[in-house]
């Protein structure tokens, strides 16, 4: 088994290089419109917001960002196959324009704009970024009525395009079936609340971390597992350090991602080549936390009553017996911004059950 994973390093607006409907899912996170580390770019890409900034005239600085990624936003409607997800991390902006302090709300400006396009909205998560900050309030403290609110979440908006996607060949439905979830990792990760902690910001240059804003590992292993199954197709048109493309190819899923800046190749080249092989952990932990479950839940409640048919132990519910987790073996780059992953031959109950019981 292999996947390739594409890195374009060009502007989102234009995705020429992907055909129509050719993508299975999306999973990203793009500049956040009115947080000051991304106003440059967005003046870049139209020049007149900076102008609105300097003046004050924070709505038309906002609506003005918000159409720079609206273009975004109609080319992967143009890519994205019927039945296809659309999974967009983004977070609410504070800002205080002419001495008055005010919020401006991406996530429903975000909604507003794909319900436009012709998405189908589907229910919101947030995720509760975990803070150490000791003061949890922006604004007068101790006195009211001047004190507001910290922003402490954010949001990760889901949209389909179309109808519920569809299984109708006997090889599609046993893709499905191998890219499963176990039933405890349902319970946990079909929930409107997620709280875990950002990733740490550790680049190699003074631009590159006033740039970037990636969420971590976790956030796009998780919706890759939940809306896509093995060999599908993800992209992440706002790249940055390629965690999308990294989570793509834990899952056995091939992807594509731009990015604007150039300066980014390197970091990205290196840190795929660096961390490939690495990225199969998730899977084994996986593994290695359900055998944990069924020795806890059979001490409290009794044997499971399904067996998995590739790894020969317990699962709960029928739908679990075909499940098979791919475990990277290598990525390596093939040239012209692509690379391919190769994946472990799972064979022997026994060796694996020994292996993830440890």
């Amino acid at each position: 088994m292999q996947t390739t994973h594409r890195i374009l390093y060009r502007d989102a607006r234009t995705m020429d290089a992907l055909p129509d409907e050719s993508i299975d899912l999306v999973v990203t996170s793009p500049p956040y419109p009115m947080i000051e580390m991304w106003d440059q770019i967005f003046t870049e890409m139209e020049p007149t917001i900076g102008g609105a900034l300097e003046e004050g005239r924070g709505q038309e600085a906002f609506q003005a960002m918000h159409r720079v990624l609206d273009e975004v936003w109609l080319e992967l409607y143009r890519v994205m196959k019927p039945g296809a997800i659309c999974c967009i991390n983004i977070g609410d902006a504070v800002r205080t324009i002419k001495q008055r302090f005010q919020l401006f709300s991406n996530r429903s400006r975000i909604q507003s704009k794909f319900t436009e396009i012709g998405f189908t909205l589907l229910p919101v998560i947030i995720w509760r970024k975990q803070t150490n900050a000791p003061n949890k309030f922006m604004g007068s403290g101790m006195l009211p009525a001047g004190a507001y609110v910290t922003l402490e979440h954010e949001y990760i908006l889901l949209f389909r395009k179309g109808g519920k996607r569809t299984f109708p060949s006997p090889e599609q439905k046993r893709r499905r079936r191998e890219s499963g979830y176990f039933w405890e990792e349902r319970n946990r990760w079909f929930s409107d609340l997620w709280d875990f902690k950002g990733a740490g910001q550790e680049l190699g240059g003074v631009n590159l971390r006033k740039r970037s804003a990636a969420y971590p590992f976790l956030l796009p292993f998780r919706l890759i597992n939940m809306y896509s199954v093995a060999g599908d197709t993800v992209l992440d048109p706002f790249l940055g350090t390629a965690t999308t493309t990294l989570a793509a190819a834990a899952c056995g899923r091939n992807s594509a991602g731009c990015e604007i800046d150039p300066a980014f190749g390197e970091h990205i080249k290196q840190r795929l080549l660096q961390e490939g092989k690495e990225a199969g952990s998730y899977n084994r932990q996986r593994l290695s936390d359900h055998l944990k479950f069924v020795r806890r839940y059979t001490e409290e409640k009794g044997p499971l009553k399904y067996i998995n048919r590739h790894y020969g132990f317990p699962v709960m519910t029928r739908q679990e017996r075909e499940l098979k987790l791919p475990l990277v073996k290598s990525l390596e780059e093939t040239g012209d911004g692509r690379f391919r992953a190769a994946y472990m031959q799972q064979q022997g109950r026994s060796c694996l059950l020994h292996e993830f019981s440890r």
